[in-house]
């Protein structure tokens, strides 16, 4: 296996791991709309193939590395990365409950993100 590259697709909503040219998985994603922004984390998945080498965890990473980059929070509505972050308290500070709250109506609104 290659090295994992992961992208930003900011405007696709996809925090992307690439291996050898191609997907290996993703984080799929919305920017919290509101008063307070927050990257909302939906689903991490792996493609076939790629499991069990790190993608998702090193995707997960990236993904609250990311927020700290822009001083946001991270609300992690995706079982993995929510699962992923009480493993990880000292990467992955927890998103206060209002903002929880806010990006589950959100998502619940407008099931496209």
């Amino acid at each position: 296996m290659g090295a994992i590259e992961i992208r930003d697709n900011r405007p696709a909503g996809l925090l992307e791991a690439h291996v050898d040219g191609e997907v290996a998985g993703r984080v799929e994603y919305f920017v919290l709309a509101g008063d307070t922004p927050a990257l909302v984390a939906v689903h991490t998945i792996v493609e076939p193939g790629h499991e069990g080498k790190g993608i998702a965890g090193s995707l997960v990473r990236e993904f609250y590395a990311t927020a700290a980059r822009e001083n946001v929070p991270v609300v992690p509505l995706c079982p993995y990365a929510a699962k992923w972050a009480q493993k990880h308290p000292d990467e992955a500070p927890a998103a206060p409950a209002e903002l929880v709250r806010e990006a589950e109506a959100q998502l619940k609104e407008h099931a496209d993100l």
